[in-house]
């Protein structure tokens, strides 16, 4: 009674036989089977339910430990939870599924082998199919696209940029790509707003063609300063010009516009340890022009019967800086691209040629040369430092920084009156100085007011000069009138036509062509090109005994020289701007020795900047 009892109230496992009665029966204890097992027998004698209408047998009442159903049960009787009315039975055969292996099913196609119908896809077929040829077009699409974004589009960025123009704002024309002139904020375009439309092409003195503005400054906005980088094209110097042993220190403060002309202005001040100030500006490395011309309307400062001041607007090539002793050694005023004597030191090679030891200089022992040689010739050696260009036959273009005047003002003459030199300077130089001034070389327009000037040069420089009567009243010291000075000139040899025409009060004073400066065979040296640098403008007010008798009793201070405007022109068909176009480059070479060209206190190339001259093959030194 006891084991009965203990039955009853504590659930027990049992192991069962093997039988082929559905597995749910296994799980059902004995309690159960016995209150009610012909309930049990009939339920699995009937068709299998539906999948959710069979209850689990088991449930969360149900556990294998003693006393867990404690409280939770009756006699003989179990109430089904929530679990016990959804949860699967473990047995999936209680759920109406067919399990057998052998019972075919709606897919099995794609897993059972058909040899006749794999043989078609398997032999015999091809890929040109079109879900084939998509495949492959869009992996041909993918992969092209990779190769365009990683390799192809860096290679088409190369070779598709554009190099930036060192050439300024123009095009072929003297215009932007647009037909327009460029203009930009501030009035600081290469052509000045202010300049007037009538003055945007002018005719040629040489030929009378019409010519193209391509850099103009009216100087009409009042108050402008120049020091470093107070404006795009124009720079005042900060330095003392030793080279021509001046009176005068270089001062930006001296230069400003005022009333609609720029106002140089020397003044009794001392700076530096030298009595006067003064002021003198470019436009190095800024704005260049090769070939065309160049105009600018001056008022002359003082007067014209006291002697003792030097104004002057010249141009000079890019690769040497006025004032920066260190780039012209070597440099100025060469214009030459021969490989002979010419480029030697003191223009002779072991005592030769005899002409370049006699009838030079006076002052300086008759020998006609003391320039150090040509820096930059056509005997420079490969591999040596050199800006290039190269000739067809390998050897390098001659560089060099040539100098073409357009006025320097001078007082001379009984009684004395104001003239103006027109001149440009030259090396290597003629025996004696003495260029080919004939008839057919050479040509003074009207002699009564313009003479050749007698001074031909000294031992540091050949000069062709003329020089002109200026208009007496146009200094401001005397009525303050403005008068036009400039020059025409077409670079090169004389078989390019090449030529240089110096301009006073709107007319042609005289014209030097290039065979004037023809090979001298007395001295062993070749042609002289008119100048093919790129050339920049220069203005200053100077002070000097080397230049002329200088009457400090009579001299007023301040003295101002006035420019009213300055223009230059072009052909239309040879616009030419810029400081380092592609057949004489200047901006890597200044770059390369950049100290030299910003550092004014090294005033010689070998001393003070301590750089070699390259190796000549003339000198057999390569």
């Amino acid at each position: 009674m006891a084991s009965s009892q203990r039955q009853d109230t504590q659930r027990r496992f049992y192991a069962q036989p093997t039988s082929n009665a559905p597995s749910t029966a296994s799980l059902i204890p004995p309690s159960a089977r016995s209150l009610n097992h012909g309930a049990v027998q009939a339920a699995f004698a009937r068709a299998p339910q539906a999948l959710r209408s069979v209850p689990s047998v088991n449930s969360l009442n149900d556990s294998p430990y003693s006393g867990a159903a404690a409280g939770r049960t009756t006699a003989g009787f179990q109430v089904n939870s929530i679990s016990d009315k959804f949860s699967l039975a473990p047995d999936p055969r209680t759920w109406g599924a067919d399990l057998s292996p052998n019972h075919p099913e709606p897919d099995d196609y794609l897993h059972n082998p058909d040899p006749r119908r794999d043989r078609k896809h398997d032999r015999g077929g091809h890929v040109l199919t079109y879900r084939g040829l998509t495949n492959l077009g869009c992996l041909f699409i993918l992969t092209a696209g990779l190769l365009t974004l990683f390799a192809g589009y860096p290679m088409i960025s190369f070779f598709s940029r554009h190099n930036l123009s060192l050439n300024d704002g123009f095009n072929l024309g003297g215009i932007n790509a647009s037909g327009q002139l460029p203009s930009m904020p501030n009035n600081w375009g290469l052509i000045d707003v202010d300049t007037p439309s009538s003055a945007h092409t002018i005719k040629s003195f040489a030929d009378n063609s019409e010519w193209q503005l391509v850099f103009s400054d009216e100087f009409n906005v009042d108050g402008r300063t120049f020091w470093p980088g107070d404006d795009p094209y124009w720079e005042a110097a900060d330095l003392h010009y030793w080279q021509t042993n001046d009176l005068e220190w270089y001062y930006p403060g001296a230069i400003t516009t005022k009333g609609g002309a720029l106002e140089i202005t020397m003044s009794q001040r001392m700076m530096n340890n030298l009595n006067y100030t003064s002021g003198l500006m470019s436009t190095w490395n800024k704005f260049c022009f090769t070939g065309g011309m160049v105009l600018t309307s001056v008022s002359l400062p003082g007067a014209n019967d006291i002697t003792g001041l030097w104004p002057a607007v010249w141009t000079m090539g890019n690769l040497g800086r006025v004032g920066y002793g260190a780039t012209l050694e070597g440099m100025w005023p060469y214009s030459y691209d021969s490989c002979d004597v010419g480029t030697a030191p003191n223009q002779t090679h072991n005592g030769q040629p005899a002409a370049a030891l006699t009838n030079g200089d006076p002052s300086n022992g008759d020998v006609l040369s003391y320039l150090p040689g040509q820096r930059l010739s056509r005997c420079t050696c490969r591999g040596e430092s050199h800006p290039g260009p190269v000739h067809s036959d390998g050897t390098y273009v001659g560089r060099s920084a040539p100098e073409i005047d357009i006025f320097e003002a001078q007082i001379t003459g009984d009684p004395l009156m104001g003239q103006v030199s027109q001149s440009a300077q030259w090396a290597p130089m003629n025996a004696a100085y003495e260029w080919f001034n004939t008839s057919s070389n050479f040509a003074i327009s009207n002699p009564s007011i313009t003479t050749l000037n007698p001074y031909m040069g000294g031992v540091f420089q050949q000069a062709t000069s003329g020089v002109t009567a200026t208009n007496q009243s146009c200094y401001t010291g005397i009525s303050g009138c403005f008068a036009t000075y400039g020059y025409e000139y077409q670079p090169g040899y004389q078989s390019d036509g090449g030529y240089i025409s110096w301009i006073t009060n709107d007319q042609v004073a005289w014209t030097l062509d290039a065979s004037g400066m023809a090979a001298d065979s007395r001295v062993n040296i070749s042609d002289r090109p008119i100048p093919q640098e790129p050339m920049y403008l220069i203005m200053n007010l100077a002070i000097s005994p080397n230049f002329a008798t200088i009457d400090f009793t009579d001299l007023v201070f301040p003295a101002v020289m006035k420019v009213d405007w300055i223009r230059v022109y072009q052909p239309k068909n040879a616009i030419n701007v810029g400081c380092d176009p592609k057949d004489f480059p200047t901006a890597a070479y200044i770059n390369e020795y950049i100290e030299a060209y910003t550092n004014s206190n090294l005033t010689t190339w070998t001393g003070d900047y301590g750089q070699p001259f390259p190796k000549s093959s003339f000198l057999d030194q390569c």
